[in-house]
This record gives C-alpha cells, structure tokens and sequence, in this order.
C-alpha cells in the first residue's frame, strides 16, 4: 500500500494501479462507471481497486473528477485534495478497504486543458439518479461521508435510499478550503474520527 501521498504521479505505479482493474470487487461499480459515461458522452474515472469497492462500508462523496486526473477516483492522485484525503483519512485510521471513494458528479465536466470549476446545477441534477445505482453497489454501507455543498445535496435522496444510515457532512478537503481556517481542517478530522466510530 502506498505509504505517502500523490503515488499516482509515477507513471509505473499508476500503470500497477490499472493492472488490478478487473478485481471483481470493481466489476459493478465500473458497470456503472461505463454506463454514466456513455449516457453523459464524458470520462468517468475508474474507483480505486486498492479501496474496498463493493465491500466498502465507507462511501465518500467528492464533488466532481479534476480537470487533471489520473482515471482513478482515488486519495493518491497527485493533487492537493487527495494529498489531504490521504492525510485525513490515515489520521482517522480508516482502512482502505472499508472506503469507496465516489463523486457526486462522477463526470468528468471540464473541457481539456481548462481550470477547475464547480458543477452547474443543471450537472447536479443530471447526476443525481446515479445516486441509487451506486448505493445499490454497497451492501455493506455503514457511514456515508459528504465532503463540500455539492455533495452535501445528496443527503436528501441518501436519506430516502437507506433510512437511518449515519451521514457526516465535512467540508470539502481541496487546499482552497483547507488553507482558509484552521477550523477547516479540524472540521474535517472530527467529521473522520466519528465516521471511524461506525466502522469499529
């Protein structure tokens, strides 16, 4: 297991990473992924196959993939917000099997070369029926984990789709909302630490 943060950056690790695709715990979220992608005409990046997939009774809801991702969703891109999720989530001692790691858009909404930027509400809304597919690809659920306004909008429909299931609002963990307060960060960590109270 990767030991530091943004592994993803070296060409042969990421090349290792894409080897273990066809992990059978991937095989009905990569359906998904595959049918997203063809109903939204856009790139949809693949789950981690070193996270937990459909045993994964930690679902962490981002926002949207990066305009500059490696085709993984995935806390060791080699990004700013996966350096802080690989920080946050060690801290919080939560394995890596128990997560998935999903966005509330999972398209890629950026065309090439442009900066980030958040979702349309038009994008949120298309996005949203993709909720209960995903939901219907973790049997094992425990604790639902949403990371910034966007995916904070999905506890509603999480609500409707699995009564009672713990839901933990965090901010999100990209450096433009770290680095504004030290209660940012410290937001994060409790929302964590209480998730990891679920998985015990």
């Amino acid at each position: 297991m990767p030991d530091r943060p943004k592994s993803l950056g070296d060409p042969a690790r990421l090349a290792a990473r894409r080897a273990l695709l066809a992990g059978a715990h991937l095989a009905p979220i990569r359906a998904l992924a595959r049918r997203i992608a063809a109903e939204r005409d856009a790139a949809v990046p693949e789950p981690d196959p070193l996270d937990g997939g459909v045993d994964a009774r930690l679902l962490l809801l981002l926002e949207t993939p990066g305009p500059r991702g490696s085709g993984f969703v995935s806390r060791d891109n080699p990004t700013g917000t996966a350096a802080n999720l690989f920080r946050f989530l060690s801290e919080a001692g939560i394995a890596r099997a128990d997560t998935l790691i999903w966005n509330a858009v999972p398209w890629v909404i950026h065309a090439p070369d442009a900066l980030n930027r958040a979702p349309r509400r038009s994008e949120v809304a298309a996005a949203a029926p993709y909720l209960e597919p995903l939901i219907a690809c973790l049997p094992r659920l425990a604790v639902v984990v949403l990371a910034g306004r966007v995916a904070g909008l999905s506890r509603p429909a999480l609500a409707t789709l699995r009564p009672g299931l713990p839901v933990i609002a965090v901010p999100h963990p990209s450096p433009t909302y770290v680095c504004t307060s030290p209660n940012v960060a410290m937001r994060i960590r409790d929302g964590f630490t209480q998730a990891a109270t679920f998985l015990a």
